[in-house]
């Protein structure tokens, strides 16, 4: 039995785009919206969502041109301009007015420029092995990965992929691994496995436009309270941009797990109990 809904708000340009709730809400803590990493989906929160709706309505998305959300015919849109404005419509559409932000990866990024356009919408950020620094050996990794199919006959193989693509994971048990490839491909009409993201979303990065001043979107986050997560062998969120986070945001909340790399799933022990300590505070 599922213990979330399935929903869909439309976009401003007219796209289909799918969410999950958990939890109610009406409850009286503070809500969470999760936002997942570049190429991922609302699964990825699963285990995360469930646990902390017994207390708090949680909602995540699949961003346009992953999960169940429309594709996009447009590539040029797969940026962050527009996912923050599908985040502001789909805060609209659930009357999410005030949240605490759970952002991996991308979604930490997008959770920083929410705090320069919609200050107002954060009650407090999560922040999951990424920072203002975006470069090192992981990001042509992930970029290589994500510009082309890899396609998988039986779900049994998809998790050794799985495995040998991101050896440094934390997952402990073979239930954890098979959800983890089942966010990552979907069966298409063939029953052949493909990736469940458009391999376009890569697009405009690849063209190498400039990044906007992140550290910047960083410090507009100083009034919130922050918790940073990395991993300890994370080759995205290097130990020295980590360092100069708490330098920039002085009551920043922090923990390393080591032996992990990107990307911390957020079920580890260390990482629940932090989450639990830092949302008992909001």
């Amino acid at each position: 039995m599922m213990n979330y809904r399935e929903c869909r708000f439309t976009a401003q340009d007219g796209l289909s785009l799918y969410y999950r709730q958990y939890g109610d809400p009406l409850s009286p803590n503070a809500p969470v919206l999760c936002l997942p990493g570049l190429a991922r989906n609302s699964k990825d929160y699963h285990r995360f969502a469930s646990r902390i709706s017994r207390k708090r309505w949680v909602v995540t998305p699949d961003y346009r041109g992953r999960g169940q959300s429309d594709y996009d015919s447009d590539a040029n849109n797969y940026q962050a301009p527009t996912y923050i404005g599908d985040i502001h419509h789909l805060l609209a559409a659930t009357g999410m007015h005030r949240a605490v932000v759970v952002g991996t990866s991308m979604g930490g990024l997008l959770a920083m420029a929410m705090g320069a356009a919609m200050p107002s919408a954060l009650a407090g950020v999560v922040i999951n092995d990424i920072g203002p620094d975006i470069g090192g050996p992981g990001i042509g990794r992930i970029m290589d990965y994500l510009s082309k199919d890899n396609p998988q006959p039986d779900w049994n193989t998809a998790v050794e992929t799985f495995k040998r693509m991101f050896p440094t994971l934390s997952f402990q048990t073979e239930s954890e691994w098979r959800e983890a490839a089942g966010a990552t491909w979907r069966e298409d009409e063939n029953g052949q496995l493909r990736y469940d993201w458009d391999i376009k979303i890569i697009e405009p990065a690849l063209r190498g436009k400039p990044l906007p001043d992140l550290w910047a979107l960083f410090r507009s986050l100083r009034r919130l309270p922050v918790l940073a997560i990395r991993g300890g062998a994370s080759d995205v969120l290097s130990a020295e941009t980590f360092d100069r986070m708490a330098e920039e945001h002085p009551d920043l909340q922090r923990i390393c797990l080591d032996g992990i790399g990107h990307v911390p799933s957020l079920i580890e022990d260390a990482s629940t109990d932090a989450v639990d300590e830092f949302l008992s505070r909001i």
